[in-house]
């Protein structure tokens, strides 16, 4: 086995989400991937495989330190990356094809990055009144400052608070400890002439519970843009989202659709590490 480690969504060097991502790892069984996981740390750590699907160019497996994950957005491109670093060809010029528990996710380069289509939503419409509640609650934030509260899921559980300003989404205040399964974001919009046009958190339990915020989230930033250009909340079909400086990260994500209504979400991706042996796990 082979373990490569990935810098997705980053400006720069060493500034965005980190990715381990491990190639040949057939045998494991889901057990010893998660543990895996567990160890490494990462927000994710991703399993290439061959596809089932003849229609798809390589399979991953997706975990969290809390288990499996049907869709993650910074795995994608990161797995897509590594895939075709070790010099994987994918059957279209267009596009890869990548086979995850959603099904098939199309990745494409798009001059320096790549970008992912994002999934359709699993789950939408406005959180009821005790969810949205709970979402303040838990993440802190002013409860004036909440303009929108939904559900934007595709794979992950994502819940959207949609605050007045960036200002507002950067002094959020966390809970530490929150139920299993919990995901939130929060997004508002920067002021005019920042780097970004909005600003975006994401937090998860761990497997322990603990409330952890994510450097830059795929999935996250794609049911949000699939959100605000359906609800016409964005001027004109292009719009670019920083996250992670809280985290010490300075992720930058570029966020699109095109006319015939997909959303597009795409980053930098950059090797740290490449090719490392990976011994079997006991």
């Amino acid at each position: 086995m082979k373990i490569d480690l990935v810098d997705v969504f980053g400006s720069g060097a060493l500034s965005g989400n980190p990715l381990a991502v491990v190639h040949g790892g057939d045998d494991l069984s889901a057990d010893q991937m998660l543990a895996l996981t567990q160890w490494l740390g990462f927000s994710e750590t991703t399993f290439l495989l061959p596809p089932s699907d003849q229609a798809a160019d390589y399979r991953v497996r997706i975990f969290y330190p809390g288990g499996e994950l049907p869709f993650a957005g910074h795995p994608t491109l990161g797995s897509c990356y590594a895939w075709m670093a070790a010099g994987g060809l994918p059957q279209q010029d267009s596009a890869a094809i990548q086979e995850c528990g959603v099904g098939l996710v199309e990745v494409r380069r798009d001059g320096t990055q790549l970008a992912f289509k994002a999934p359709p939503f699993t789950r939408q419409g406005p959180l009821t009144e005790d969810e949205r509640k709970n979402a303040i609650k838990l993440t802190g934030v002013n409860p004036d400052a909440v303009v929108e509260a939904v559900h934007v899921q595709n794979g992950p559980q994502w819940q959207l608070l949609r605050l007045s300003n960036a200002a507002d989404v950067l002094a959020a205040d966390p809970a530490s400890k929150v139920p299993l399964g919990t995901d939130i974001g929060l997004a508002g919009p920067c002021e005019q002439g920042a780097d970004a046009d909005w600003e975006l958190r994401a937090f998860f339990a761990n497997a322990t519970g603990r409330f952890v915020e994510d450097p830059v989230t795929g999935s996250f930033n794609a049911g949000v843009a699939m959100h605000l250009f359906g609800s016409g909340l964005t001027q004109g079909r292009s719009y670019r989202a920083a996250q992670g400086r809280k985290t010490g990260a300075d992720g930058l994500v570029e966020c699109w659709q095109e006319t015939d209504g997909s959303v597009w979400i795409g980053g930098r991706c950059a090797m740290v590490s490449q090719g490392g042996a990976l011994l079997p796990i006991a």
